[in-house]
């Protein structure tokens, strides 16, 4: 295994392959009388929906547009990009394989494509094979850029094609067509890969070892964003604070600076931070810049030293709560989430009480709170004779659940009477004629625009992307509400 850099010579192939296929697709067009269309469903991660705004990019350059569900048409292409780190994406995955089978014998020119973070496990594609011979294409993370000449050969050869390799490509982003799926939001990846190797986890295996794109590649994203009109972006990495430019020369403390610098972002985010590795200036950074997110996204996975070691995270819960302190010290209207496993093999009920002294210490704004899964390949999968009983993990779950809930809406309730800045995302899905956007903390708000605010002609999704300011009157357990006071 190695990483390879991709070259414009090796884009050079997959824009021939594009430029090939877009005649194919418009000269089959013509033969019907219609477009051909696809459809892309996106599983997990901020980094697959980054990965399928890539996809979309190139589908459209192919000449191809969205299916219309409200059409009663089929799409030509459907698209998969899957998630394996929880067991239940792969169960929706193969959930909707054997529904497009109905498809496909209605449909023989429908192609199937599965990509993402599952073909990189090897039981999932012998899967597919076996029992899924109707797909057309599957790929690999690591093969995004080589999707057209994939398809091609797909389309050419009329027969099962399956790409998943052992090298760890790195691309320049740029060289990639984009197609971003929101107004106001640009999903900015900085690396790709980890080299933690939690034993728990998948992602090691399914997306490589760490790859940062070159610095300057990602500044010169960045002002064309800022001068396209976003108002947000999110810095992404499977840990961001790993990032060390293609030279390892550069850190990700001068990287988020560099991104706060420009003013015309008005929301600065990223995602994901690992514990061992969150430095003092990254928070020192998100106390100066007013664009910066007052928001920080840090997984603890377990309030145990002993269940810490064994899924290899190098850090204890005194340094944990250390990095907590401060940034409540430094950032006291900010938040902190978290992610947390329940049932890792071998837990012990002193073990989970851990777990509830750090959410009780820590009081998390909220949590992503998983019953453990687990994943083949990994270290833990092999850990059979520690595996902890589903009637336990399930109670310790109600328990964790309940703890959260209330400290989550207590959050919210500590917004009441304060004025937010608020990001507007468009229409809630709460009512009509309702507005939902983020606080600088991240705080869900739902809330109404007066009379004597609203601009003639305007719907409510036609002010997304915009700045105001919200006064919160209400919470609820899991966002808050209030009556917008001016608009930016």
């Amino acid at each position: 295994m190695g990483i390879i850099k991709v070259t414009s010579d090796d884009i050079k192939v997959q824009s021939e392959a594009i430029a090939s296929l877009r005649d194919y697709f418009t000269m089959r067009a013509s033969e019907r009388g219609t477009a051909f269309t696809y459809d892309i469903h996106t599983y997990g991660c901020q980094l697959n929906e980054s990965d399928s705004e890539k996809l979309i990019g190139m589908f459209q350059q192919m000449g191809l547009t969205e299916n219309d569900p409200a059409s009663g048409k089929e799409p030509d292409i459907v698209l998969l990009n899957t998630c394996a780190v929880r067991e239940n994406a792969e169960d929706r995955l193969f959930g909707n394989l054997g529904e497009f089978k109905k498809v496909k014998k209605v449909n023989k020119d429908l192609t199937i494509v599965v990509c993402g973070c599952m073909m990189k496990v090897e039981e999932n594609v012998a899967r597919i094979k076996k029992s899924f011979p109707y797909v057309d294409l599957v790929f690999d993370p690591q093969q995004l850029h080589r999707f057209p000449e994939l398809l091609k050969d797909s389309l050419n050869i009329k027969k099962q094609v399956i790409n998943v390799g052992t090298e760890d490509y790195i691309a320049d982003d740029s060289l990639v067509p984009i197609a971003r799926q929101r107004k106001f939001r640009a999903l900015v990846p900085i690396m790709y890969g980890c080299n933690n190797f939690c034993t728990y986890c998948i992602v090691p295996y399914a997306r490589g070892r760490e790859r940062s794109r070159d610095f300057d590649s990602i500044i010169e994203e960045l002002k064309t964003l800022a001068d396209q009109g976003y108002k947000e972006i999110m810095l992404l990495g499977q840990n961001v604070n790993s990032y060390a430019g293609d030279d390892g020369k550069h850190t990700f403390p001068e990287l988020l600076r560099a991104a706060a610098e420009m003013k015309e972002f008005s929301r600065i985010r990223f995602m994901s931070s690992h514990p061992k590795d969150l430095s003092d200036e990254v928070i020192d950074i998100m106390a100066s810049y007013k664009n910066m997110e007052t928001h920080l996204h840090l997984p603890v996975q377990s309030g145990s030293d002993r269940l810490l070691k064994i899924m290899n995270r190098p850090y204890n819960i005194e340094q944990y709560m250390r990095t907590v302190d401060l940034f409540r010290s430094r950032i006291p209207d900010g938040a902190i989430s978290t992610d947390i496993i329940v049932g890792f093999p071998g837990e012990t009920e002193e073990d989970f009480q851990g777990t509830l002294d750090v959410v009780k210490a820590a009081r998390f704004d909220s949590a992503f709170t998983f019953q453990y899964s687990p994943r083949p390949g990994t270290k833990a999968a092999a850990m059979t004779d520690d595996f902890i009983p589903h009637d336990v993990v399930t109670e310790r779950f109600g328990r964790l659940l309940e703890l959260q809930n209330n400290l989550t809406f207590e959050s919210n309730k500590a917004r009441i009477g304060k004025v937010e800045e608020i990001l507007i995302e468009g229409e809630s899905s709460t009512a009509p004629d309702i507005l939902t956007g983020r606080t600088r903390s991240n705080h869900l708000v739902n809330f109404t625009i007066p009379e004597s605010l609203k601009i003639p002609g305007m719907t409510a999704n036609d002010y997304e992307g915009r700045l105001c300011t919200v006064k919160i009157d209400n919470a609820r357990p899991y966002s808050i509400d209030g009556v917008m006071e001016s608009l930016l």
